[in-house]
């Protein structure tokens, strides 16, 4: 195998053409002092610290008592907390002072603080969203541990309210348990639920989602 002689022509040959491709590259003459693009859409959104979008409300909602209503006063922290409705369905906060609730939709309790405010921040701007429902609530009697009145926050279904109500007593009949359910148009619906076969895979769909004043009997 024969190798080529280096010689001094050729390291010249190869140093212009080296030369030739930087030059290439080379930025045009004035192209570093142009100014640096342009800011996308995402920069020119406004910063953090601007009010929050308030969210819609579902307005077929009312606020009742005991439910627990998170209160947001923009730029007023001391304003801002999560505060229950009394049973005489009234909160009270600061500078505003009591105000009634219960009965009406967050949209118009946000109207009403607002308005009681205005004396002394410009331009309240008030959001009131219902955390926790505990105004809705079911009734559950007969032979369980804990009969009586509870939120449909800590039971959703037939299964959930009895273990709520600390479970069957002894002689209870777990066969024969009805729920009790007043239809929009008057009178009462009765529907049935085997516990026995529930526990046993059968019919899974009479495990029903109670609803507001339901009555679960247990004989």
């Amino acid at each position: 195998m024969r190798f080529k002689a280096y010689t001094p022509m050729g390291a010249g040959v190869l140093l212009a053409v080296f030369s030739a491709s930087l030059l290439g590259q080379a930025p045009a003459p004035g192209q570093a002092d142009q100014a640096p693009p342009a800011a996308s859409a995402a920069d020119s959104q406004p910063s953090s610290t601007a009010p929050a979008a308030i969210q819609p409300h579902n307005n077929s909602y009312v606020i009742g008592n005991d439910d627990l209503l998170s209160i947001n006063v923009w730029k007023e922290q001391e304003l801002t907390r999560s505060i229950p409705v009394r049973p005489d369905g009234k909160i009270s906060l600061p500078l505003v002072g009591e105000v009634q609730a219960a009965g009406k939709t967050p949209l118009q309790l946000e109207q009403d603080i607002a308005e009681k405010l205005k004396s002394y921040i410009t331009e309240p701007q008030v959001t009131v969203m219902v955390q926790q429902i505990n105004s809705e609530k079911f009734n559950i009697l007969g032979q369980v541990a804990k009969p009586g009145t509870y939120s449909l926050a800590v039971a959703k279904t037939v299964v959930d309210a009895i273990a709520a109500a600390g479970g069957f007593r002894d002689f209870a009949k777990e066969k024969e348990v009805y729920i009790l359910r007043q239809n929009p148009s008057g009178g009462q619906a009765r529907i049935v639920f085997n516990y026995k076969d529930f526990i046993k895979g059968k019919n899974p769909a009479q495990n029903v989602k109670l609803e507001a004043n339901d009555t679960i009997v247990v004989p």
